[in-house]
Formats: structure tokens, C-alpha cells, sequence
């Protein structure tokens, strides 16, 4: 018997009983039994200790906290709302391009790791059925650390749309609540996981609106001076765009428009319903570290951080030279970033101070998972328990279903760099963790790709321990016949990849688009049984509530949220295969049944 069978049966409501009524499971808000994983996981690693293995706490040996409900009737399948209906799309062929409505993508059919076949329509039953957000990347777009100045060698090093992450992820929250369950089985949606990057800048204020926008409440997306925005989009410097001034900028050339007031609304009180379902949460490394690629601890840096002076402008030959050793991870701890800006001493800008925009360590992030007036739906920590903590880990398991377990992995390297990889207690944990569970299907979650993990830097709080790369992941998940998918983000585009492992087993590698650079959009995937000794994967991509076109003087909520999308599909140097091909976006993915 697996472990999460054996602590779920040992629960005093029966289980059985409650979802016999129902026909399904889910996790949507409400009613619930909670699994108490502080309790649990502080009882692994108590066995642990006394065994002798003491070389990494058990943290996340057992599942996070499982909110259940009794569902109503599955609804209909139906497709308003979703890409398949229709898509964003460009209403005017040249110069800045306004958007529109746009003609919807259609589901294709992937039959590379099993033959689909015929009547399953019929036959199949719902399994579990969730929401993927990836790569929202919140943005304190004033704050001091910010490497907009790479602008002058990469055009796209700095976006035009940046201040306007927040109102765009609350949209994103509002097209959630208003889908009707799942899209082809109508089952109800058990819950919503981010998949890493939920901020951009490692700064306490972005972790603080990306738990409000999850949970619900008040934002106000601005820091330093609460009066007025400050930082490059109001500093005259035609580099960037001025959208309310009339400096002929090099945006302004290519057809941005003069936005008056743009930078106060950007910075105006935003409202967030909170997600209607639970969520869980999956770290990526601009979670982790700052910037997402330079190790913790340079003081200099943390104090830059906080402090009054920005940096704005580079000549593009330093701007290159820092982005290659960014790229190239020549530069892991910040070393030579530190340099350059105190080099350029003179240079600097003043700003307001913020000790909100301090960066925040791991053990932060935890704690504020688990801090009890960012619960909204559930659960508790959102995945992330005491255990964490007390270990030092941001890996745990959790009960999607009564047949289906998830996995959330924390692939972020702290010795620095934006790819990643795992340690190897994590890779033998996840190991025993799919061997413990053999009887239940399995969707693994992380924030990079099986191709984004080939960062071995040593990570300073463990230096001694190996670690190990995205092919091995693979070959793990592949001597596992529950595996059924690994769902991801990082490289800010559709790709879907069936593998296949030894002895007939398979999975597909799910990666989806980010919420911050064209096409925005997040997934709902849905695991379904076919009956006939297959499985599949319905994937179907969903945009935020905004309308696709937009008013230059609507400047509410909203239509800030319109734009958001607007911006992002005319920011220059865009890269416009991000939406990937057919085959990456609405899917059926079929597999062999474990």
C-alpha cells in the first residue's frame, strides 16, 4: 500500500464514502480533510534520524495538505473562453499593431506514445482535471536592480508592458474563476499550479502581490515613492518608452502610442478576487534568486536593493558584456555585476529607498506560503509545509486525486544561473516517492524543462552533494510506469515531448508559454481513462478575461489588463513562436496505461 493511501485511509471520515455520493474527487474549496503534513513529515524525518540517515531532512515524504469536496454533477464540455474558441489576434498588418478578436486554435491529436483508438469519446472517464500558471514574473518595474540598461545591445531585454504585471495576472486569476470545470470532460477543476517564476526580481514586494493575486485582496504595484512612479519609463531616455511624454522615443518610432496618465494608473490600487479553487505553488529561479541568476549573498547587492540609486543607461558594448556573462554563467555570484555598477557610481539615478524591494531568502518564501492571511481557498502553505522549513527544502508531494498524485520539484540551482538542476536527495526522493506510490498515477510539476537543467553549480548550503541534469530526470520518470506527465515552464513557450523509457513506459513533458511575454497564456490539462488500456492528456490554453481589443484611454483595471497583452505583442524583438505549433497548444496526448 502506498504511503498516501495509507495516511488518506487512516483519515476518521470515510473517504469512500463521501465520494461515492459524487462520483469524483476534487479539490476545490470547502469541505475538507486535512492531511496534517507537519505532523507526518516530522515523523519521516524522525525515522530517518533514527535509522542514521541524517544526510537530508525527509521533507515532503508525505502529501501537503488535501482539501476535499463533494462535486455536483459533471458540467458539459464547451469551449467559450479558451483558445479553441478564439485567440488574440493582430487586426492591422503594419507598425504597431492593434489587437482583435481572432479565430480559436483546434485540438490535435498526438498519438506518439500510443495508438489512440476508436469510441474512446464513449468509454472514458474523468481522472482529475487542473490549471497551470507558469512564469507570471510580477514585476517591481522600479526597482533598482533592474537590468533595463541591456536594452542597448537586446531589444528585448526590456519590455514595454512591464509595469503592468499585476493588473495582467489578476486578469489571468478572473478568466480562472469564470471557466465552467474542464473543457472537454466537464469535470470540475480540482486546483491551480504556478510553475515557477511567480516573481521577477527576487523582491519581498513582488512576493507580496503574487500572494495576493492567488488569495485575493489589495494591491498597489508601485514602491519607492507612493506618490508617483519613478524609474525608466518616466526618465526622458529615448531608449525606453515615455508614454507620456512626447519624446520622440525609439518605441514612439515604431508606433507606440502617448498614453497620458498611464504611469499613475500603472501604479494605481489593483483588486484581486483570490483564485475559487486551491493552489499550489512551484518555485523557479527568479523566485530564488535575484534577478534570476545570481547566487545570494553579496551585501552589496542586497544594500544596492533596497537603496537610492538606479542605474538606467549602459553603453551597449557593457550591456553585452554583462548579458554574455549572464548567458555563458561566467558570473554565477553577481561578482562582476557588483563591479560594473559601482564603476558606474557617477551614473546613478536617484530613487526613493524601499526596504520592501529587499530580496528574500528561501526560508522567506516558505513562511510566507504558510502565513495564514495568504490561505484563500487552500491549502495551507500551498503545498509547502513546516517540514520545509525545518529542512530547508521547496520539493513536496500532494493528493490530486483518489488515483492521482502531483509532485512539485524544486529545480533551481542557488549556486547561481538561470538554467537548473537537482540535488541528489531530491532525485532519491522523488525516486522512493514514485516507488511509494506505484498504484496511483503521477503528474510531476518544476519550473525548467528537462533541456533547461544543465547547471551544476554547487549549491552553497549543500557543496558536497552532486547534481544532476534534466536527462537524468528523465530517465528517472522513465523507469516509472505511473509517471504520466511532467508539467512545466521556463523557456516561455508551448513545446509538448512525449518520452519513452525502458520497458515500454512513457510520459509527456508538458511546457507551457509565460504570462508576461506574447501570447500569454496558461493551460488546463485533464487526465482522463480511456477504457481501452490508454490514457489521455487534454491540454487546452486559455488567455487572461481581457478583451482583446483596446481603448488608449480606458485606463481602468481592465483595460490596463488589455493593453498588458497589447504591449507585449508589439514589444520589440519579440519573439513570435512562442505560441508554438499545433501540436503544442490544444491537445490530446495519448499514452499506454501504466
Amino acid at each position: 500500500m502506498s504511503r498516501i493511501r495509507s495516511v488518506a485511509t487512516a483519515a476518521a471520515l470515510n473517504r469512500r464514502t463521501l465520494l461515492a455520493a459524487a462520483g469524483a474527487v476534487s479539490l476545490t474549496a470547502g469541505l475538507g480533510l486535512a492531511l496534517r503534513p507537519g505532523d507526518s513529515l516530522a515523523a519521516g524525518a524522525s525515522a530517518r534520524r533514527a535509522s542514521g540517515d541524517s544526510a537530508h531532512p525527509a521533507a515532503g515524504e508525505s502529501p501537503a495538505a488535501v482539501t476535499r469536496q463533494a462535486v455536483s454533477a459533471a458540467l458539459a464540455p464547451y469551449t467559450t473562453g479558451t483558445t479553441l474558441a478564439g485567440v488574440a489576434a493582430p487586426r492591422t498588418s503594419s507598425g504597431y499593431r492593434r489587437l482583435g478578436d481572432g479565430p480559436g486554435w483546434s485540438r490535435v491529436v498526438r498519438g506518439e506514445l500510443a495508438a489512440p483508438r476508436s469510441g474512446r469519446a464513449e468509454r472514458r472517464t474523468a481522472l482529475a482535471a487542473f490549471v497551470q500558471f507558469t512564469d507570471l514574473h510580477l514585476m517591481d518595474s522600479q526597482h533598482p536592480l533592474r537590468l533595463e540598461f541591456l536594452r542597448s545591445n537586446d531589444r528585448h531585454a526590456w519590455r514595454p508592458h512591464e509595469a503592468l504585471t499585476v493588473p495582467g495576472a489578476v486578469s489571468l486569476v478572473e478568466r480562472v474563476n469564470s471557466l465552467r470545470g474542464a473543457p472537454v470532460t466537464g469535470t470540475p477543476l480540482h486546483f491551480v499550479m504556478t510553475t515557477g517564476d511567480n516573481t521577477d526580481n527576487n523582491a519581498k514586494s513582488e512576493l507580496e502581490w503574487f500572494m495576493k493575486i492567488m488569495s485575493g485582496g489589495r494591491i498597489t504595484p508601485n514602491s519607492g515613492d507612493p506618490r508617483h512612479y519613478e524609474g525608466v519609463q518616466n526618465s526622458g531616455l529615448a531608449l525606453y518608452w515615455q508614454p507620456e511624454s512626447t519624446v520622440r522615443d525609439a518605441d514612439k518610432q515604431l508606433g507606440f502610442p502617448q498614453i497620458q496618465g498611464f504611469l499613475d494608473a500603472a501604479i494605481r490600487e489593483v483588486r484581486s478576487p483570490g483564485l475559487n479553487l486551491p493552489w499550489y505553488s512551484t518555485v523557479g529561479n527568479h523566485d530564488a534568486l535575484p534577478l534570476g541568476c545570481y547566487a545570494h549573498g553579496d551585501p552589496y547587492l542586497a544594500e544596492y536593493a533596497i537603496g537610492g540609486s538606479k542605474l538606467m543607461s549602459l553603453s551597449a558594448d557593457e550591456a553585452k558584456k554583462l548579458q554574455d556573462a549572464i548567458k555563458n554563467a561566467t558570473d554565477p555570484m553577481g561578482l562582476r555585476f557588483r563591479d560594473l555598477l559601482k564603476a558606474h557610481a557617477r551614473d546613478l539615478r536617484s530613487v526613493t529607498p524601499d526596504e520592501k524591494r529587499a530580496p528574500y531568502t528561501p526560508a522567506e518564501y516558505l513562511k510566507t506560503h504558510l502565513d495564514p492571511q495568504y490561505t484563500g481557498r487552500g491549502p495551507v502553505g500551498h503545498g509547502y509545509s513546516s517540514a520545509n522549513v525545518d529542512a530547508g527544502t521547496q520539493y513536496y508531494s500532494f493528493r490530486i486525486a483518489d488515483d492521482v498524485i502531483g509532485i512539485s520539484l524544486d529545480t533551481t540551482d542557488a549556486g547561481g544561473h538561470y538554467e537548473g538542476s537537482i540535488g541528489t536527495a531530491q532525485l532519491k526522493w522523488l525516486d522512493k516517492t514514485l516507488q511509494d506510490n506505484k498504484d496511483a498515477h503521477a503528474v510531476v510539476f518544476s519550473h525548467h524543462t528537462s533541456q533547461s537543467m544543465d547547471n551544476t553549480h554547487p549549491d552553497p548550503a549543500r557543496p558536497y552533494e552532486g547534481r544532476h541534469s534534466g536527462a537524468e530526470v528523465v530517465a528517472l520518470l522513465g523507469r516509472h510506469p505511473n509517471v504520466l506527465a511532467w508539467v512545466n515552464g521556463h523557456i516561455h513557450k508551448n513545446v509538448i515531448t512525449p518520452h519513452s523509457g525502458p520497458d515500454g513506459n512513457s510520459f509527456w513533458e508538458i511546457s507551457t508559454a509565460s504570462h508576461v511575454d506574447h501570447p500569454q497564456l496558461a493551460r488546463v490539462v485533464e487526465l482522463v481513462d480511456n477504457k481501452d488500456g490508454t490514457l489521455s492528456i487534454f491540454t487546452t490554453l486559455i488567455e487572461s478575461a481581457a478583451p482583446h481589443r483596446t481603448d488608449f484611454a480606458d485606463l481602468s483595471q481592465t483595460g490596463l489588463a488589455a493593453l498588458y497583452r497589447e504591449l507585449a505583442y508589439n514589444a520589440p524583438g519579440a519573439n513570435m513562436t512562442l505560441a508554438g505549433n499545433a501540436v503544442d497548444r490544444n491537445t490530446e496526448l495519448v499514452l499506454k496505461k501504466g
